[in-house]
């Protein structure tokens, strides 16, 4: 019984705010979230990373080896993802993202932090910031066809998780102003994140729910399988396989619906907000089990 109450507890809240978001998308359509996106993109993101990396008690080698498990897991997502594209007819270029981005910033790392506390927020942010910087790199490249250093040089999070790493590599000790700034900044981001997800699950729309469901499938179901393999292949345990497990399990995040819509043609674009709608929904029955396995089994 205690276990299924945790399980409530790291859970109710987050579902609460996405539920918010969701309610207020409804309420007024045309509210507009734009503000969210400039300030978690440009300050928000950037000071979580900082916060949850350097106060978290994360040290460097185990920070460098969940950044590393996320690169492998990806690969495994890519394989999977460029299988079942090919099987559909779909673009497996442009249509690959949501298949391979998981939400790991806006739904994993509150759910982690609920789940295990701030030990978890270290391991689940090395994670995230896989996910980010692919986002800007591999996800640019496969929705425009085309890469460019400058959207690198040009993304805010990429230089907290430089600051970040040189925190780490140095033992510096954070002075307690940017510490407490850091903090404030990212417990806002985190309600704010989760409030426009449930906005945009207003907006976003699914043209083709057959192939929407099998992909959303793909990236729910085959996330944690790939997850819970890596964790049996490096033998890994505690908090922190737990974590991996739970960041494998998150659906697509909306962040490739915005990329694919400044780069993709309106073809590619409608696939990517299916893939989002869908395994998002699919999430809310789906995340609840990783959750309660990775709370039993990886403490």
């Amino acid at each position: 019984m205690e276990l299924y109450l945790k399980l409530f507890e790291v859970l109710f809240p987050v579902f609460f705010v996405i539920g918010v978001g969701y309610y207020l998308g409804k309420k007024d359509p045309k509210i507009n979230t734009k503000f969210i996106t400039d300030f978690a993109g440009n300050i928000g993101t950037p000071a979580m990373i900082f916060y949850t990396i350097t106060t978290t008690g994360i040290t460097l080698d185990v920070f460098l080896d969940y950044f590393i498990y996320a690169i492998i897991i990806i690969v495994g997502f890519s394989l999977i993802g460029l299988f079942f594209l090919y099987i559909l007819k779909k673009d497996m270029i442009a249509e690959l993202p949501p298949l391979i981005l998981p939400n790991t910033g806006n739904m994993g790392i509150p759910i982690c932090l609920f789940a295990y506390g701030t030990s978890g927020l270290g391991v689940a942010a090395a994670i995230a910031s896989v996910i980010i910087l692919f986002h800007f790199t591999i996800g640019v490249f496969l929705a425009k066809k085309e890469f460019s250093f400058n959207l690198v040089f040009k993304n805010v999070p990429t230089y907290g998780i430089l600051i970040s790493i040189l925190f780490l590599y140095f033992n510096w000790e954070v002075p307690k102003f940017l510490e407490n700034t850091t903090f404030l900044l990212t417990y806002a981001t985190i309600f704010l994140v989760l409030m426009s997800l449930g906005v945009a699950l207003t907006r976003l729309k699914v043209k083709s729910w057959n192939h929407a469901i099998i992909l959303g499938l793909v990236r729910v179901v085959a996330g944690p399988i790939i997850g819970f393999s890596i964790i049996k292949l490096f033998n890994l345990s505690g908090f922190a396989a737990g974590v991996l497990l739970i960041q494998s399990a998150m659906p697509s995040a909306v962040l490739t619906y915005l990329v694919g819509s400044m780069y993709s043609s309106k073809k590619v674009v409608d696939t990517v907000s299916s893939i989002i709608v869908t395994s998002t929904l699919m999430s809310f029955i789906t995340i609840p089990i990783i959750v309660f396995i990775a709370l039993k089994y990886f403490i």
